[in-house]
């Protein structure tokens, strides 16, 4: 039976660069995945999934709303699907990965989803909070703080670099605007910073 993976970390921790290494295990040996990726996150341009390092694809774009079950039938009736893999997967509905638990359970197609845990209030993403309950397999990628702990938290920086405490909390950037941390620097920033 296939089953829903999900990796997640903090931000730099190269879950893209993992997602990006899957796919191309499955493809080197001629298998076929779909590569999604959440059409809010458009930092490298609408239906790209890139990493750090310099690494990318083209991915399959979805909104809030899209029926990502219809979807990856849609695409496994087309050609045959060994791997379907999610990008920024934090941005998932519960719904989405109700759907993305359909398609392991009844398409027999493994799911792996990547991303972050929490925002930057230290509050969980939907689509991570699903997951985490949801997911047959839990797999945190380690990120590391300035301090040299493991980085669990992000921080969201203003202009300034002063630490922001409200907002919406979807707001794409990368490393000009998040910081990530340990939970003793994501508090002293959060509370300190703020204040």
């Amino acid at each position: 039976m296939a089953k829903l993976y999900f990796y997640y970390s903090s931000m730099n921790a190269g879950k893209s660069t993992s997602l990006l290494q899957s796919s191309y295990n499955y493809r080197e040996r001629g298998m076929n995945t779909l590569v999604l990726a959440p059409i809010v996150d458009d930092r490298y341009g609408a239906g790209v999934v890139a990493s750090r390092i310099g690494l990318k694809t083209d991915a399959t774009i979805f909104d809030a709303k899209e029926d990502l079950l219809a979807m990856v039938r849609a695409c496994h009736q087309e050609k045959t699907l060994s791997c379907v893999l999610v990008d920024e997967a934090q941005f998932l509905s519960r719904d989405q990965v109700f759907q993305l638990s359909e398609v392991c359970d009844h398409l027999d197609i493994p799911v792996l989803a990547y991303g972050i845990r929490t925002d930057f209030q230290g509050e969980p993403f939907e689509g991570s909070k699903y997951l985490l309950a949801w997911a047959d397999n839990l797999k945190e990628l380690k990120a590391i703080c300035h301090c040299g702990r493991k980085a669990t938290m992000v921080v969201r920086r203003d202009e300034q670099g002063n630490a922001v405490t409200q907002g919406a909390q979807i707001e794409i950037g990368g490393n000009d605007r998040y910081e990530s941390t340990c939970r003793l620097h994501f508090k002293e920033a959060y509370f300190t910073d703020s204040a």
